[in-house]
């Protein structure tokens, strides 16, 4: 059977050079139409090498199968017109906001898949356009940003002076928020975030920016992934945190959406609080807009000079890597849908992942698919009521436990450092000193310096373990055990160390296919 890839007027293209391969490896005639890929900087004689046919826009059109970014808005237009009967359509669709488009397409016998209805499970990770989307659409915002600031993102230091780095204020920590945080404190910015789900908290931290905490506005851990709708009173209290980072922020980037509704996140009276110059990205802007003064798809400036950015083609800037994400989904589902590598897809409408794409088959609208079943760990179980009969567990005090155990070991060590001599005792409280320090200087390194820090101790281990070594074979039996075990532990920790920041570095080395740097699919 022929897959078509049409050019559908926009920069972006479902298919690269490198995709197309494994489409024609799945036993597919692959076709793509004149100029579908110059966009995204493909040329024709890219496809051609890869093994696909160039043809006329209508030709594609008229394949097997049919895979384009978008949807067409109308079916009856040149080109979407030569869409056959028994075809299947590949493409974001926005099923749940263009019903009449669904009726349109099972009129005419269409399978249609929705790239943007992959359900949120593990095994469709490598089909998850919407997140690959959004990862691209943060980073995309940053740059964005970076371009209307008028300043660097990054503390200088000159012969002239000095100039403080930039504050970026992120509101929400999903997919895009995330790939705000990355980008911003990649240029230097001091990051500062916020989310009303208390587990993002942890992955703030882990891209080396600021939590920003508002008790009151959290929610409790979500079971699926998604923020809800606040309360009247965690809206006001998450208002007030809002008001109190966007007067001292530089740069906010709002990404906050409650299934596909932009809630409003930062008030007119905040965006006037601003300094001028400042500047806003609202990422919400295809649902409306967080900001009071968004216009979707539009650059606004305030009265006070603030810059409000509602651009809702953040991804299609960035045309070449958003369509190697766009590519690789596409490639993905081909090869779940053609488990016999024979170029015939089979429509397993068993399958969860399959039938949560499926929006249209035989003539019929399955919009909107049956719930996924799915377990969720820790939070959903703790949020199953307890059986009547059994009595509510009794909470052990673990924390008075560890005070008790932490003031008799400091009573033990009084004891020990007065019944030694005076210069075991000066060794004690060396001790003693270097690892209050050493707690307090490690315990306040940012997550982003855990690798290189890893590499210093290691050092550390490797003087232990030549003092160890020097000091076995001693007289004394309990100095000789020491060393062999104190030259040991070292051991390990070297090893382990070296180990753990060798695949650290690993996961940032360039592979030498480009197809094997998105084959994982969209990052969550």
């Amino acid at each position: 059977m022929r897959i078509g890839i049409p050019d559908d007027g926009g920069p972006l293209v479902p298919a690269t050079p490198a995709t197309t391969g494994r489409l024609v490896g799945l036993g597919y005639d692959v076709v793509v139409a004149a100029g579908a890929g110059a966009g995204a900087g493909f040329p024709d004689a890219a496809y051609e090498a890869a093994g696909a046919a160039v043809v006329p826009g209508e030709e594609a059109w008229a394949a097997d199968v049919v895979a384009v970014t978008r949807a067409p808005a109308d079916l009856a237009a040149p080109g979407p017109a030569a869409l056959r009967p028994g075809a299947v359509l590949v493409a974001q669709m926005s099923p749940a906001a263009r019903p009449g488009l669904l009726r349109e397409l099972a009129a005419r016998g269409v399978t249609a898949l929705a790239l943007d209805a992959v359900p949120r499970i593990s095994r469709a990770q490598s089909l998850d356009v919407l997140s690959a989307l959004s990862n691209v659409a943060g980073y995309r915002a940053v740059v964005e940003a970076a371009a209307e600031f008028g300043g660097m993102f990054s503390g200088q230091v000159t012969a002239a002076g000095t100039t403080p780095p930039a504050t970026v204020f992120v509101i929400g920590a999903g997919v895009a928020g995330l790939a705000a945080v990355g980008a911003a404190g990649s240029l230097g910015a001091q990051v500062r975030a916020f989310d009303v789900r208390p587990e993002a908290a942890e992955q703030i931290e882990s891209m080396g920016a600021t939590v920003v905490r508002a008790d009151a506005a959290a929610q409790q851990v979500s079971t699926d992934g998604y923020a809800s709708a606040l309360t009247a009173d965690q809206e006001a209290a998450a208002l007030r945190a809002y008001a109190a980072e966007t007067a001292r922020a530089d740069v906010v980037i709002t990404t906050a959406l409650v299934r596909g509704t932009a809630p409003t996140t930062v008030t007119a009276e905040m965006v006037a609080a601003m300094r001028p110059g400042s500047v806003v990205v609202d990422l919400a802007a295809p649902g409306g807009g967080n900001c009071e003064l968004t216009v979707p798809g539009e650059r606004v400036v305030s009265d006070n000079g603030v810059v409000v950015l509602g651009y809702t083609d953040l991804p299609d800037r960035m045309p070449r890597h958003t369509s190697e994400l766009l590519g690789t989904a596409v490639a993905n589902l081909l090869a779940l849908l053609t488990p016999a590598r024979d170029g015939r897809p089979a429509l397993d409408l068993d399958d969860v992942v399959v039938r949560g794409m499926t929006v249209t088959t035989g003539g019929e609208v399955l919009w909107p698919p049956p719930p996924v079943a799915v377990s969720a760990a820790g939070a959903g179980a703790a949020a199953a009521p307890a059986p009547a009969a059994e009595p509510a567990p009794v909470p052990r005090r673990r924390p008075a436990l560890r005070a008790a155990l932490t003031g008799l070991a400091a009573v033990l060590g009084a004891l020990a450092v007065a019944a030694s001599p005076a210069e075991q005792a000066a060794h004690f409280t060396v001790l003693a000193l270097a690892v209050v320090v050493g707690f307090y200087v490690i315990s306040h390194v940012t997550h982003a310096l855990h690798t290189p820090l890893m590499s210093q101790t290691n050092a550390i281990s490797g003087i232990i373990l030549v003092g160890g070594m020097l000091q076995i074979g001693s007289a004394d039996p309990v100095v000789t055990t020491l060393a062999v075990l104190a030259s040991a532990v070292a051991s390990i920790n070297i090893v382990g160390g070296f180990l753990v920041t060798y695949r650290m570095l690993g996961m940032f080395r360039r592979g030498a296919d480009p197809a094997d740097a998105t084959a994982g699919g969209g990052a969550r």
